[in-house]
């Protein structure tokens, strides 16, 4: 795979103290890929700092949330791989490396499964622990990170099921979920996620009822 095949895609919302150093380092890993930040009706910086930076900058003019900013950056892709990352500051798009070789060995998405000492507190590793026991279950293999949002994937079979990606946080179950039961080889490899630069945008109680929910809807679909 060659890095003009690759288009790293960051959604990001009020995030221009992490921004900045996020697409440094994705610019410097992969000088050839284009590198585009979703810019989710931010009311700071973000999209100023991420096109200094040398990010392609696609624009929401209101918040319509992480999975809106997703299908808006997978829309303006034209990479054949496509690689998702926060622009928090939590990831590190060296680290997408291990994924894409994954994808070399015939895998068709890839996914940076957070360790132990990676999540953000007890009560949301508890919770995650939660949704990757009941997702394997439905799904008889082990997911032992089923809402990472550090990922890489073939941009023709994700763009498949970009109408069935919520507009919400919960992208990440979708996909997962809808690539296991659909018979896509998917892989799992361990990544170390450092603390996010500023506040998080996920409501744990509402945003966590929306993830069992679709694990529930994708099993009932396939």
């Amino acid at each position: 795979m060659t890095q003009g095949s690759l288009s790293i895609i960051i959604p990001a919302k009020n995030e221009s103290e992490a921004i900045g150093e996020v697409v440094a380092i994705a610019r410097q890993a992969y000088s050839d890929a284009q590198i585009i930040v979703v810019d989710d009706g931010s009311e700071d910086g973000t999209a100023a700092v991420a096109e200094s930076a040398g990010a392609t900058i696609v624009r929401h003019p209101e918040s319509l949330g992480n999975g809106a900013a997703i299908k808006s950056g997978a829309r303006a892709a034209s990479g054949e791989i496509l690689a998702f990352m926060d622009g928090d500051g939590q990831h590190d798009a060296r680290q997408f490396e291990g994924l894409l070789q994954k994808l070399d060995e015939g895998y068709d998405m890839a996914i940076g499964a957070r360790d132990t000492g990676s999540h953000a507190n007890v009560g949301r590793f508890f919770a995650n622990g939660v949704y990757n026991w009941l997702a394997s279950i439905i799904s008889g293999r082990p997911i032992p990170d089923l809402t990472s949002g550090f990922r890489v994937t073939r941009a023709e079979l994700f763009k498949d099921f970009l109408y069935m990606l919520p507009n919400g946080f919960s992208y990440p179950t979708t996909i997962t979920m809808a690539f296991l039961r659909s018979g896509y080889p998917v892989c799992f490899e361990t990544i170390k996620a450092a603390t996010r630069i500023g506040k998080s945008h996920i409501r744990p109680f509402r945003d966590g009822v929306r993830f069992l929910v679709i694990i529930f809807k994708i099993a009932t679909l396939y």
